[in-house]
């Protein structure tokens, strides 16, 4: 178990109680932080579709609510890649977009 404590400093490295309580509230830490960091993505996709599609003079929720009807199943961590690097693929989905609304 102190080998897992390996980077800290102190007493949480060198004496059982502290580097257990370290382990504990660490491990605890990283259950959360791998959800967290889910959430965080997902945001950052979103910012970046709505600056690409207010481009073209229409909103996010507009914007994902046109490709629904069109049947277009593209998750947001690929849109948000195609606004960043394939600007024609991800403007011709906003065609795709607006015909339906």
């Amino acid at each position: 178990m102190l080998r897992r404590t390996r980077g800290l400093r102190g007493a949480r490295r060198l004496l059982f109680k502290p580097a257990n309580e370290a382990l504990l509230h660490a491990q605890a830490y990283a259950f959360r932080d791998r959800r967290q960091r889910k959430r965080d993505l997902r945001r950052l996709w979103i910012v970046r579709i709505n600056a690409a599609v207010r481009r073209s003079g229409l909103s996010y929720n507009r914007f994902v609510q046109g490709l629904r009807r069109a049947g277009v199943e593209i998750d947001r961590k690929v849109l948000a890649d195609l606004a960043v690097r394939d600007t024609g693929a991800f403007a011709r989905l906003v065609e795709v977009a607006k015909g339906q609304l």
